[in-house]
């Protein structure tokens, strides 16, 4: 076991110990359950979410001042998680199938519907989760929590999928600076973190691709804890970006079991991405990709790995510049041999209306909606 995993284990050991410690003084608020954003098919899907106490978090505003961000920041990261407890995934057909949270209180239960609930937005279907049972120490807790998962399935109609990181690609994190991106994170939120420019107009452009329905789905990939859920969730609503399950991890702090993927050497970053990756390309086997990320971390050589593991799969791949040139000057020798040995382009573009040139040239997105980003009203 390394040092990180060994830091996991312990923080995950207090944290635990400190909330048995609450509930037995009745100092804990009552249960929620979170509920995220996930992907399948019509014959296969999953839903994950957490069952922690309310963290007392009141809505976003852009009111709201670096204090009380930080505060709410503070909030997301001190939860006190019910793990043991016992949540129910509710299907047509009066189909209900249980699952256990595990020691943090995550839960993951993959379906094989019978059915499917009639979708409440295009691409998007909703599942009902309950809480029904809970470990004695918590017994007192116990009432009617419940949420809604909303999982994508794309149409038979999609052109592509596309597969986005999200530091640095769709919302500005200045993830190379360590100081300026604690300063970022901790002191907005939704309503005041800034977006790139172009990418809300590309990445609708992307959705609708030729057809002119938005039938291409999307993944946002991220290294960052599910804690941010509800901040990256509602950003992406706020500027317009497609919405999309948000691929997050369960620790900031060591490995996300099963991560290591094909490369047992990888870093934590680096596994994670690889395996969520390839899990959303396993789900849809007949459905090329396009990804897009930035030169300021590991993108360019996951991506690059992912091309290498699934031959055909992938269309294109932009890289959008940070700036920081001892990055960049990696990425033109990967390009290279990965166009020599696959066919495929890695791009580094300086913005996403250079990206989008690109795109409508390939016939990715339309003339129209090249057009309408060079032309914004």
């Amino acid at each position: 076991m390394n040092l990180g995993q060994w830091l996991a284990d312990a923080f995950e050991w207090t944290d635990a110990g400190m909330t048995r410690v609450a509930a037995r003084l009745g100092r804990l608020r009552p249960l929620h359950l979170d509920v995220y954003r996930s992907y399948g098919t019509p014959h296969r899907f999953y839903v994950k979410g957490r069952l922690l106490a309310d963290r007392g978090l009141t809505p976003q505003t852009d009111a709201d001042s670096p204090w009380r961000n930080f505060q709410a920041m503070y909030r997301r990261f001190n939860s006190r998680e019910i793990p043991g407890a016992e949540v129910v995934i509710s299907l047509p057909q009066h189909l209900d199938l249980p699952v256990v949270t595990g020691p943090t209180g995550y839960f993951t239960l993959s379906l094989d519907p019978p059915a499917l609930p009639a979708p409440v937005e295009y691409l998007w279907y909703p599942v009902t989760v309950r809480l029904t049972k809970l470990p004695t120490r918590f017994r007192g807790l116990l009432g009617q929590v419940a949420g809604v998962a909303q999982v994508l399935i794309p149409p038979p109609t999609a052109e592509f999928g596309v597969i986005s990181d999200l530091d640095d690609t769709v919302i500005v994190t200045r993830a190379t600076h360590i100081l300026r991106m604690l300063r970022t994170v901790l002191l907005r939120n939704a309503h005041s973190h800034e977006t790139l420019g172009g990418v809300a107009a590309f990445y609708q452009a992307l959705l609708y691709g030729q057809s002119g329905r938005p039938d291409n789905p999307f993944f946002y990939v991220s290294s960052s804890p599910w804690n941010l859920y509800d901040v990256l969730d509602d950003f992406l609503r706020l500027q317009g970006v497609p919405p999309g399950p948000l691929l997050l991890r369960e620790t900031l702090i060591g490995r996300t079991p099963g991560s290591e993927g094909k490369n047992p050497d990888a870093s934590p970053h680096h596994g994670h991405k690889l395996k969520e990756i390839s899990q959303v390309l396993d789900t849809y086997p007949n459905l090329p990709f396009i990804l897009l990320g930035d030169s300021g971390q590991q993108d360019p050589a996951i991506y690059a790995e992912v091309v290498r593991m699934y031959p055909g799969r992938i269309r294109v791949i932009y890289i959008r510049d940070v700036g920081v040139p001892a990055r960049a000057r990696h990425i033109g020798p990967l390009a290279a041999a990965l166009r020599r040995d696959t066919g495929v382009e890695l791009l580094l573009v300086p913005d996403y209306l250079t990206a989008a040139t690109h795109a409508a040239a390939h016939g990715f997105i339309t003339a129209e909606a090249l057009a309408g980003m060079k032309s914004p009203e």
